[in-house]
């Protein structure tokens, strides 16, 4: 793909990505599942709070109707939102404006299918070919002209839906939230509210600039001292378009996506609603998590990196919970798609349903250190072929012993290599690690 990666069309606003893209997304949408059909549309879109993101609705919008479409507007939602409206509300597709995790001046464009799950590639390949001038649709005109609707009742059903997924009281339970100031902000304190929870949130007042800015699921640091400077019973840290979650326990210890997926898969298979028994890691996940699970009498399958490789694991297979260590996790007996606010939830569920800390539950897990290392590079399709990074990544697997393990991979939103080693001690990372960057040098962007 030219464009999209495995999270959409991702890049710095107006440079990489620019308003002209979105416009000419909307207008292939708009067409492609409306006037190319005879038909009118019903597309949905939602953003994250970031400057540029209000920019790229307005394009996505004026895109979407010029070709005939009906653009149902949700504003402000996370992105698992904005996929449960999608299917709520029997829309065609739904778009998403968000760089999730990244800087407030990247931005994305997700699309989801009519089913919720992130779009097909031959349509995908369809969108790249027009925004290249390969194709040419008609403008709509006269009464076939779409409309703009004002959609917020869709994200007061998506928040209602949240709260009536749990079936317990969160009364008396001090809860931190960090809500990155992102999409978060104004929809987790009144799901925890809800259900009774005494509720502490920080990082949510978006300015438009602030988001995941020093908070957030990747900067868990503040997170981890509001708990322990508040005494709550455990917090939670989103990203910029809150489809992950990292936990803080009452320690103020961090629970990545690792120990999340370790204690909902326990507690899930411990009451017979684990599907086969089977939790669906990624391939990043650490060594002490598949140990832990070895010893719980739980089998894993891991996939390669990305919820999209995660959910297909899952459909594929009959799978029921999965997920990444960097707190994307998916319950797939409810949900179609990460959401952060959902896996909160789900952690609280086990802690009032067990009656013990967080800290208590994660402790059979012994993570192994890890250290990853990012390096730009100008080309990481023709880097990860490279003989002599091939022959270092072998070399470091030599020198670790099978006490660990070095994985190197390309990202798929960014021109990054990321190399990670995982052994006893840190030293070992280390030394692992720069055995593999010597070979890198050469390839730096």
């Amino acid at each position: 793909m030219k464009y999209f990666g495995t999270d959409g069309f991702r890049g710095r606003a107006n440079e990489k990505l620019t308003v002209v893209h979105a416009f000419r997304i909307g207008r292939f949408v708009g067409w492609y599942y409306g006037a190319r059909q005879g038909r009118k549309a019903r597309i949905v879109l939602g953003k994250d709070t970031r400057r540029s993101s209000y920019m790229f609705e307005s394009a996505l919008v004026s895109g979407l109707v010029a070709s005939g479409a009906d653009a149902y507007m949700l504003h402000v939602i996370p992105t698992p939102g904005l996929s449960y409206e999608t299917v709520d509300g029997a829309f065609d597709c739904g778009i998403m404006v968000t760089a999730s995790h990244n800087p407030y001046g990247d931005n994305g464009i997700k699309l989801v299918n009519r089913e919720g799950y992130k779009m097909d590639e031959p349509v995908l390949e369809q969108i790249e070919d027009y925004i290249d001038g390969k194709m040419e649709i008609p403008l709509a005109t006269g009464d076939a002209i779409g409309c703009t609707v004002d959609y917020m009742q869709g994200r007061n059903r998506y928040i209602a839906s949240l709260i009536a997924s749990a079936n317990f009281s969160l009364q008396g339970v001090k809860v931190g939230l960090d809500c990155a100031n992102g999409a978060a902000s104004s929809v987790a304190k009144p799901v925890f509210d809800a259900l009774g929870a005494d509720v502490r949130v920080i990082s949510n007042a978006p300015d438009g600039f602030n988001i995941n800015v020093d908070c957030g699921s990747t900067h868990i640091e503040r997170l981890q001292r509001h708990v322990v400077e508040n005494a709550l019973d455990l917090g939670f840290a989103f990203d910029g378009d809150a489809d992950r979650c990292i936990a803080v326990d009452e320690r103020g210890h961090v629970v990545d996506g690792d120990l999340i997926l370790y204690v909902c898969g326990k507690y899930l298979n411990k009451h017979g609603r684990l599907a086969k028994g089977t939790v669906v890691p990624t391939v990043m996940s650490n060594f002490g998590l598949f140990r832990a699970l070895d010893e719980a009498k739980l089998s894993y399958e891991t996939t390669a990196v990305g919820d999209k490789n995660v959910y297909a694991c899952m459909r594929e297979n009959g799978y029921s919970l999965g997920g990444e260590q960097s707190g994307h996790i998916i319950f797939g007996d409810i949900e179609k798609t990460g959401d952060g606010i959902m896996t909160a939830l789900r952690v609280c569920e086990v802690v009032r349903a067990e009656r013990e800390q967080l800290s208590v539950l994660t402790r059979p897990v012994k993570l192994y250190p890890q250290l990853l290392i990012n390096v730009r590079v100008a080309d990481k399709e023709a880097t990860m072929k490279a003989p002599d990074v091939l022959a270092a990544v072998a070399q470091a697997e030599k020198f670790l012993e099978g006490n660990g393990r070095v994985l190197v991979r390309a990202s798929g939103t960014e021109p990054l290599v990321r190399v990670l080693a995982e052994a006893p001690t840190d030293d070992l990372c280390r030394q692992a690690d720069d055995i593999v960057l010597k070979a890198l040098e050469p390839y730096k962007e």
